[in-house]
C-alpha cells in the first residue's frame, strides 16, 4: 500500500471526495427546494473549487499513466524511478497549478458585467453556462479558455497517450499471450477512468460557446457526479 500507484489512489480519491462535495450538495438541495438560488460569490466560489480538483484529478491520471509507463517497460528500475519524493512532487505541481489555472478563470469571470438574466441553465457554476449570462464582452474569457485552458487540459492527456503508446510497444514484444494479457490488466482500471473522463471533457469544453446545449448538462453530470462514483467501483474490482 506504499507504492506509488496507491499513493495516486488515495490522492485520487481525497479530490474525488472534495469535487463531489463542491457539487453535489447543493445539487440535491436544489432539487429538493423551491428556491433554487446562489450568491454571486458562492458561484464563484463553486467554480473556483470545481476547477481545481477537476484539474488535479487531470494531472493525478498522468502522474498514474507515468507510473503504468515505468511499471511495464522499465520494471528493474521502478522502486529508483518513483521514488517518495518523485511522487509527492507530482501531486505538489498537481496542486499548484490546478489552483493557479482556475485563479485565472474566475478572475477572468468576475470582471465581467451581468445585468440580463441571472438564470444559470445547469446544476452547477459551471463556466461556459455563466459566460452565456454575462452582457459585457466574453472574448477575452473565450480566447483564454481555448488556449490556456486547451493547454492545461491537452497537456496530461498528451502525457497518459504517450505513456500507453510506449506500453503498447513494450507489451507488444512480450512473446507469451499470457504475458501481453497480465500487463494490460494492470492499466485496464486506468484506462477505463482516463477513457470516461476525457471523453465527456472534451464534449463539453472543446467546442464554441455558442454550440452549448443541455445535451452538455448530461455529459457534465457524467465526469462530475457518475465518473466520481465509478472510480472506487472501477479501481476495488481490478484490485
Amino acid at each position: 500500500f506504499h507504492s506509488p500507484m496507491y499513493f495516486f489512489l488515495s490522492i485520487l480519491s481525497f479530490a474525488g471526495i472534495c469535487y463531489t462535495t463542491v457539487i453535489v450538495p447543493k445539487m440535491l438541495a436544489n432539487f429538493l427546494s423551491q428556491t433554487k438560488t446562489i450568491s454571486y460569490a458562492e458561484c464563484l466560489a463553486q467554480m473556483y473549487f470545481f476547477l481545481v480538483f477537476g484539474n488535479v484529478d487531470n494531472y493525478l491520471l498522468a502522474a498514474m499513466a507515468i507510473d503504468r509507463y515505468v511499471a511495464i517497460c522499465n520494471p528493474f528500475q521502478y522502486v529508483t524511478v518513483m521514488n517518495p519524493r518523485l511522487c509527492m512532487l507530482l501531486v505538489v505541481f498537481a496542486i499548484t497549478f490546478s489552483c493557479l489555472h482556475s485563479l485565472l478563470h474566475v478572475l477572468l469571470m468576475n470582471r465581467l458585467t451581468f445585468c440580463a438574466s441571472n438564470v444559470i441553465h445547469h446544476f452547477f457554476c459551471d463556466v461556459n453556462p455563466v459566460l452565456k449570462l454575462a452582457c459585457s464582452s466574453t472574448s477575452v474569457n473565450e480566447v483564454v479558455a481555448m488556449t490556456e485552458g486547451l493547454a492545461s487540459v491537452m497537456a496530461p492527456f498528451a502525457c497518459i497517450i504517450i505513456s500507453y503508446l510506449r506500453i503498447f510497444i513494450a507489451v507488444l514484444s512480450i512473446p507469451s499471450t499470457a504475458g501481453k494479457c497480465k500487463a494490460f490488466s494492470t492499466c485496464s482500471s486506468h484506462l477505463t477512468v482516463v477513457i470516461l473522463c476525457y471523453g465527456s471533457i472534451s464534449y463539453v469544453y472543446f467546442r464554441p460557446l455558442s454550440t452549448y446545449t443541455v445535451r452538455d448538462r448530461i455529459a457534465a453530470m457524467m465526469y462530475t457526479v457518475l465518473l466520481s462514483m465509478l472510480n472506487p467501483l472501477i479501481y476495488t474490482l481490478r484490485n
